[in-house]
């Protein structure tokens, strides 16, 4: 191999793991600024929670036709629209003086986002021969849990030294780099065959049924959301029966035909994630407007899930190359649906210490479950469908980020209404993060059963 083909692959991994790591960092640790973003800009309790939310439906609706896209004109061209999409968005993030600019601008730093998940691992694949693209996909993985390990602990400290503006920018430095090097150093162009279509009425039918049914949870218990998450179900009925005639289709369906192993860990990864990426806007809540602990130390307690994960991760995928990735992953969502029960039951007298040590058990269940489910995944299809799988699981991720943060919200709008986060609202308040919390660890329980269903993988 030559020498210039060592230094292409040495910057492609570069940039796509300095992606993983910033898209994690900048979602983490805006979360834990939110308390402090709702009082300056005067939120209500269902309008912060858009915050998170805005960032991920847009990256939901986009993540699908950014990822086609990429194969058709240009996966590094996309990508390096992605940073710059972000680098755009965070600093007018930064300068928003009214909520709803807020939120719209998170909208454009997750389209952004959307841009990086359907092309980093492609790329990737791309320029690393098969014999290496486990070990460089790990690397990406390994990002992505670190920026999620700093992205807490970076948030409370940019937030309590410069305030919460600071937290939108303070990785803008580092995605300029990227943008750099990507120009600079990343000769050439990658894309799929030639010839395919971009699914214009699929990417339409796809991206309206999110959209109708995150808003609609928003909304609930008004009959208006009754019926857009009704009409949502029926649009995501319709565009999986349209998909499946297609010869270039956005969402591969036929690959579950057939497949109890992929369909019942993609089922599992959706509940998983739908369940446990809530737990950050949660404890955040918690720690800083019922415990009364200041930014920087509600995300110096909060690392403490994510570090285990960014430890656990990588032997728990090593272990499910040797034992059935069933078992592994259904035993790591039941200690998660522990953890979240445990923390169901915190109150304003519960102890630190019991606090970090079940956020470890829930970071040590998830750690447990991911790397396994993402290798039963990618081992349940034939080669030639990698790429098809690796955006199947990206897309469950997003769309089970999105489930989860609809849950809070729908909780927030049942239990707490359109209030503001002051010390007399402290009681309704730790009573929907209980709720929020039983109805978590309630789903992961199910999704334990969906888990053991797939099958052993190696029968």
């Amino acid at each position: 191999m030559g020498t210039s083909e060592q230094t292409l692959q040495r910057t492609a991994l570069t940039i796509v793991c300095l992606g993983a790591f910033i898209t994690p960092l900048m979602l983490s640790a805006v979360n834990v600024a939110i308390p402090t973003i709702a009082q300056g800009l005067k939120m209500d309790a269902i309008t912060a929670s858009w915050v998170p939310l805005a960032y991920l439906l847009s990256s939901g609706v986009f993540l699908l036709p950014f990822g086609r896209l990429g194969d058709m004109y240009g996966r590094k061209k996309l990508f390096l629209s992605g940073m710059t999409t972000v680098t755009v968005a965070s600093i007018l993030a930064s300068m928003a003086q009214s909520a709803l600019l807020l939120i719209l601008c998170r909208a454009l730093q997750g389209m952004g986002a959307a841009m990086l998940f359907g092309t980093g691992i492609a790329i990737l694949s791309s320029v690393y021969p098969p014999e290496k693209r486990g070990k460089v996909l790990g690397l990406s993985v390994s990002s992505v849990y670190l920026g999620l390990t700093c992205g807490p602990f970076a948030g409370g400290l940019v937030t309590q030294e410069f305030g919460w503006r600071g937290v939108f920018v303070f990785h803008v430095p580092v995605v300029l780099l990227v943008i750099i090097l990507g120009l600079v150093n990343l000769k050439g162009e990658w894309r799929g065959p030639s010839g395919q279509k971009f699914d214009v009425p699929g990417a339409f039918i796809y991206g309206t049924a999110v959209i109708a049914l995150m808003y609609g949870f928003s909304i609930l218990p008004a009959a208006t959301g009754f019926v857009l998450i009704l009409l949502s179900g029926i649009g995501f009925a319709v565009f999986f029966r349209y998909e499946k005639r297609l010869e270039y289709p956005l969402f591969d369906v036929n690959l579950f035909s057939g497949n109890p192993v992929l369909t019942y860990s993609c089922v599992a990864a959706l509940i998983m994630y739908s369940s446990t990426f809530s737990v950050t806007f949660l404890m955040s809540l918690y720690l800083q407007n019922i415990r009364e602990f200041t930014p920087q130390l509600a995300g110096l307690i909060m690392i403490s899930q994510p570090l285990v994960m960014t430890l656990f991760s990588p032997v728990a995928g090593r272990m499910s190359d040797h034992y059935e990735p069933r078992l592994i992953a259904s035993s790591g969502m039941g200690l998660t649906a522990i953890g979240l029960a445990m923390l169901a039951a915190a109150d304003t007298l519960t102890q630190t210490e019991l606090i970090v040590l079940t956020l470890m058990l829930v970071g040590f269940g998830f750690s447990l479950f991911s790397s396994p489910n993402t290798n039963a995944i990618l081992s349940s299809v034939d080669r030639k469908y990698l790429g098809a799988a690796s955006g199947t699981v990206a897309t469950m991720r997003v769309i089970g980020q999105m489930f989860s943060m609809g849950i809070v919200t729908l909780v927030f709008a049942l239990m707490l209404g359109p209030v503001q986060f002051s010390p007399e609202q402290h009681g309704q308040l730790l009573a929907s993060i209980n709720a929020s919390f039983i109805a978590a660890s309630a789903l992961c329980f199910i999704g334990v059963y969906f888990s053991l269903k797939r099958g052993n993988l190696r029968e």
